[in-house]
């Protein structure tokens, strides 16, 4: 996933108002980056059970807040590499 049009605080305010609409359960755009995109389709494939959804989610989004606020990433990690990771 790249996108070099957007700045890193672009990247996390639009990472941030993703998870904010999924956690909601109403996304209200109809435009997307491409990553967003790669995203939503890796969040799918990765079948959450409701009960622990908004716990995977925002322990997440801690996770890549602090990768993109290091700099140590461009772009947000997938949520199955994140899960991927966790013991």
């Amino acid at each position: 996933m790249t996108d070099g049009s957007l700045s890193q605080d672009e990247v996390l305010a639009r990472f941030q108002r993703l998870i904010r609409e999924l956690l909601k359960g109403e996304i209200k755009r109809n435009t997307f980056r491409p990553w967003e995109i790669e995203l939503l389709l890796d969040i799918e494939s990765c079948n959450l059970r409701l009960p622990s959804r908004e716990n995977v989610l925002r322990r997440w989004e801690k996770a890549v807040v602090r990768q993109l606020e290091r700099g140590t990433a461009t772009l947000p990690m997938k949520l199955s590499q994140f899960l991927g990771r966790k013991p």
